[in-house]
């Protein structure tokens, strides 16, 4: 059953891939989709015997792969406690994917390529969640970069889609170098790929050093430090995250596979299935846990200034990956684990939510032309106000609580429980992010949902009024629009801030436009989603956290968990942290809607730098790109056409032609011109003969 679950995603994506507009929009979708729920039911099968501790890891061969010396790599399907999580989360959010898609992309006229692309990034990432060695990992790697590039450049007829399509791929080709040189430099000190082989071998090589740059190194630090920034630029950690914000120029289901359950997770999960090598060096389990610690906190300034719908929970994807590293940094790797699990959940469910209304305003995405939806869109206002309470972690201890409640406090629980210096400095990001998570995400509930409307500035909505109707002309070149270009400030406001001063606000009715409800093959899948962001902290803590369910798959320390749940009254810290952030947005979006604008002009400095993203893609332009295009340019005109093509094929064609002018002039056509020619060669001859 474990192939048929990770293959039947593929025939999908072949047959929706090759089939296209042969097979039409319908069979396409109803191909993959009914794939992907088949693969998600078996899942689901496999899951609870290994949550019950009646099924243990086993490994399904396919096939050989490479044989070569003492090489050996075959491809082989191994399911553990570990691989269950993930075959669960991955299946159960890309099924819910394509269901919600069928809505969401309904009039584009490319249905089934867009189909098969998202069931080839399943595939991959099944493939990459289900390795027993690193090449076959490595190969799912690469997989779901290469469906990501095509998922996030999408619609390639706008520009803006293709430049972060290939900002993405270029992005994840640094990480991935550093993830090859991990592998290959694990091979060399292993003489293996095989996964248990490693982890079984990685705690006697602890203290060991081995050659590196002219140098001794520690070996499992360098190994480790290499396969971690691997999964910094897939996971975006900073410093390598600057493709996530622009990945959402790809249709909204893109957004959430990408980063719910799927690709930005792929890191995380490397690192906790790689655990025994990363506790072998606490360098290496130090850089994992400031990294983490440093993404969650940066990631969430950013947050809070963000306009754009989609850029906000993207952001907050950002923070929350942080959360998990510095997890899985301090020995936590099953609030590490246990946190990916939740956040699938909730995070699918916001990013689905954001476009169930960005589909209601048509297809505009700047929150400031947002204002009074939870009348017009109720489910998706009561879905996401569930992704929300997940996230910002409500809950009362001892009860029940929302599901970041349980995985996000253990993480920060167990940052402060282990003792060093680098968990208290994670703890304290963690909660000063916490506060932060907990202000941008009420405050994208209150521009949403709440205050009156402020549809009238929006281009996007002015033009659904003047058609005359809600969706129909919204085809794919309403979604190819730029969002950016309809980001129009006005003047009575600071550059980018909100304040609700400076927008026009319109009755009801007034613009004859109304927002929508989606269709249910939108709303099903929020439903369902909205039962995991509620539920699963509840019932899947006990398991998750205890180390009851992971058998070994991850290095678990039942010490830090213990120390963990006695820590006192700093327990509350996340909650009370999370009170101060709702009360904030609330005031400044509700009670006091100058807030906003008055801060960012006040401090307009600091307002700036978090909006331009701490200036990140500024500063990597001057340093990178530019260097780049010059140089490009440089060995294009100097060398290539400068150097290459004039001393070669262009100056031997350009010879070639000067030589047939001069040999034409010869070739006169006139008799006595011939007959000199013939009288100077036979005097040559003539002479030659003498001389000789």
């Amino acid at each position: 059953m474990i192939q048929l679950l990770v293959f039947l995603p593929l025939l999908a994506a072949v047959i929706a891939g090759l089939g296209n507009r042969t097979i039409g929009n319908v069979a396409a979708k109803i191909v993959t989709t009914g794939a992907l729920f088949a693969s998600c039911a078996i899942a689901w099968t496999i899951f609870p015997k290994f949550l019950a501790g009646t099924e243990h890891a086993y490994v399904a061969p396919v096939f050989t792969f490479i044989h070569s010396g003492t090489f050996h790599a075959d491809w082989a399907l191994r399911v553990d406690s570990l691989a269950a999580v993930m075959l669960v989360v991955i299946t159960s959010v890309s099924a819910l994917v394509h269901l919600y898609s069928w809505g969401y992309m309904a009039e584009d006229p490319d249905q089934p390529r867009f189909f098969a692309y998202l069931s080839l990034f399943t595939f991959m990432m099944l493939m990459l969640v289900t390795a027993n060695n690193l090449v076959q990992m490595f190969v799912g790697w690469e997989g779901v970069g290469l469906a990501s590039y095509l998922l996030i450049g999408f619609w390639y007829a706008k520009p803006s889609a293709n430049k972060a399509a290939i900002k993405a791929f270029v992005v994840n080709r640094v990480g991935d170098f550093g993830f090859s040189l991990g592998i290959f430099g694990t091979f060399l000190v292993f003489g293996t790929v095989s996964i248990p082989d490693i982890l079984a071998a990685a705690p006697h090589m602890a203290g060991s050093t081995i050659g590196f740059m002219g140098a001794r190194v520690d070996t499992m630090t360098l190994l480790c430090l290499l396969l971690f920034i691997g999964a910094m630029g897939k996971s975006a950690q900073i410093g390598l995250h600057t493709w996530l914000p622009d990945a959402m120029e790809g249709p909204t289901p893109v957004s959430a596979l990408i980063h719910a359950a799927t690709m930005v997770t792929a890191g995380v999960f490397m690192v906790c299935r790689l655990s025994p090598m990363f506790v072998t060096s606490p360098v290496a389990m130090t850089v994992v846990t400031v990294v983490g610690a440093l993404t969650c906190f940066f990631a969430a300034t950013i947050g809070t200034t963000q306009t754009d719908i989609k850029r906000v929970i993207a952001y907050s994807t950002c923070s929350q990956l942080g959360y998990m590293f510095f997890a899985a940094g301090v020995g936590a790797f099953g609030a590490a684990m246990f946190h990916l699990f939740t956040h699938a959940f909730f995070k699918a469910l916001l990013f689905l939510s954001a476009g169930s209304v960005i589909n209601a305003m048509h297809h505009e995405q700047d929150m400031r032309y947002y204002g009074g939806l939870r009348k017009h869109i109720p489910l998706t206002f009561w879905a996401m106000v569930a992704g929300t309470l997940a996230i910002t972690g409500v809950g009362i201890e001892g009860l029940f609580g929302f599901a970041g409640f349980y995985s996000k406090d253990a993480i920060i629980a167990s940052a402060f429980a282990s003792g060093t210096q680098t968990g208290y400095f994670a703890w304290f990001m963690g909660v000063f992010a916490a506060l932060l998570t907990s202000f941008y995400s009420w405050r994208l509930i209150f521009l949403t949902f709440f205050g009156k409307p402020r549809w009238a500035a929006s281009e996007n909505i002015q033009h659904a009024a003047h058609a005359g109707h809600d969706h129909a002309d919204a085809g794919h070149a309403a979604h190819a629009r730029d969002a950016e270009d309809v980001h129009q400030v006005t003047p009575e406001v600071p550059e980018h801030a909100i304040d609700m001063r400076g927008f026009t606000e319109v009755e009801e009715g007034t613009l004859g436009y109304h927002p929508h409800e989606s269709p249910w093959v939108m709303t099903v899948p929020l439903v369902f989603l909205s039962v995991g962001a509620v539920f699963s902290g509840f019932f899947f803590a006990k398991p998750f956290l205890n180390g009851e369910y992971w058998q070994g798959a991850i290095a678990y320390s039942a010490h830090l968990h213990e120390a963990s749940e006695q820590i006192g009254a700093v327990a509350l810290a996340p909650t009370i942290v999370m009170l101060i952030g709702l009360l904030l947005a609330f005031w400044a979006y509700i009670r006091n809607t100058s807030i906003p604008g008055r801060f960012a002009a006040t401090f307009r400095p600091l307002y700036l730098f978090l909006f331009h993203k701490w200036y990140f893609d500024e500063l990597y332009d001057v340093l990178f790109v530019k260097p780049a295009f010059w140089l490009g340019r440089f060995f294009w005109k100097q060398g290539d056409e400068g150097t290459i093509d004039r001393f070669g094929p262009d100056g031997l064609s350009a010879l070639i032609v000067y030589g047939n002018r001069i040999t034409a002039r010869l070739q006169s056509g006139y008799v006595y011109t011939y007959a000199l020619v013939m009288l100077l060669g036979l005097a040559g001859v003539a002479t030659w003969a003498v001389t000789r």
